[in-house]
């Protein structure tokens, strides 16, 4: 068996394209022994963390039918007034509840449902990435719940994953209370999308940490003439995040990174038709494949960590 850490990049639907690249590195030999992400990618993550393999994964993210996200409750199912209204009670058009409910039960098949259930002597080998952007920091779950005096180890992870995915406007923040005043957690994305660097130490490692990316191939939005708040944002946060991270990616990061083609889907494409989950997926799995076929750790640790 071949030991590696991997970390995902946050990328909405587009998630299956990660379970392609999974299942490759998983025929190879690989199994997992830290994972990190960001929404989409924190998702993937837990999901491995909890003791899913990639074709179960695969399986299961066939299955999954997106527009069950966009879940519509109270006053959102208003028809015209609905959209507007939601946003500017709740800071998003969505509640976000239906994933965090999908998961939970997901995590619970596996029994693990906390991230006791995931670590070892008191770590957990399972990290999430999120924003509080009223306190503008990031949070790294579970290590940064301790700043708000909860217990790490207790925390559910599904709620953790549920902060990960929060895009902006998009789904509604989830609340934390800091020193008597309601804090808002976001999407980490907007803070780090690809936390690569996330279990690097000083020292030799002991296997590699691969990233796992996508490669945006699509226009924007408002390029296509949608003008509407949703689209506006998500270009603000597709631009904000993307160009900033990928001119920030370091040789010794690129070289251990998956890059994927995103095969012009973009991350709230939520009515997603089928066909197209094939076309992620393949789209992963072929990247992972080209990737092993070079990959060399030896090489890596002479060149990049000696």
């Amino acid at each position: 068996m071949l030991k590696a850490d991997a970390v995902f990049e946050g990328g909405g639907v587009k998630g299956i394209g990660l379970v392609g690249a999974v299942c490759r590195f998983e025929e190879e030999g690989y199994t997992w022994e830290r994972l990190a992400g960001t929404s989409a990618g924190a998702m993937i993550a837990a999901m491995l963390a909890a003791g899913y393999t990639g074709s179960e994964l695969k399986n299961m993210f066939f299955e999954i039918n997106y527009k069950d996200f966009k879940d519509k409750g109270g006053v959102q199912s208003i028809p015209l007034l609905g959209t507007p209204i939601n946003l500017f009670i709740n800071n998003g058009v969505y509640s976000g509840d239906a994933i965090e409910v999908w998961m939970r039960k997901m995590l619970r098949r596996k029994g693990k449902v906390k991230f006791k259930d995931v670590s070892e002597n008191g770590k957990s080998k399972l990290k999430i990435i999120a924003a509080d952007i009223t306190k503008r920091d990031l949070l790294i779950l579970p290590d940064s719940l301790v700043n708000y005096n909860i217990n790490p180890m207790e925390f559910d992870i599904a709620k953790a994953v549920r902060m990960s995915i929060s895009i902006p406007l998009f789904f509604k923040p989830v609340q934390l209370r800091y020193k008597n005043k309601i804090n808002y957690i976001v999407d980490g994305g907007i803070i780090s999308k690809f936390p690569i660097w996330i279990f690097d130490t000083s020292k030799k490692p002991r296997w590699p940490t691969f990233g796992f990316k996508f490669i945006d191939t699509k226009s924007s939005y408002t390029s296509k003439g949608k003008k509407d708040i949703i689209s506006f944002s998500l270009d603000i946060i597709d631009t904000m995040i993307d160009k900033n991270e990928e001119m920030h990616i370091k040789n010794k990061d690129f070289v251990r990174t998956v890059s994927i083609s995103s095969e012009g889907i973009k991350t709230a494409d939520f009515n997603l038709q089928k066909e197209r989950y094939v076309e992620l997926f393949n789209s992963g799995y072929n990247a992972a494949d080209k990737f092993i076929s070079n990959w060399d750790f030896d090489r890596y640790i002479k060149d990049y960590r000696s």
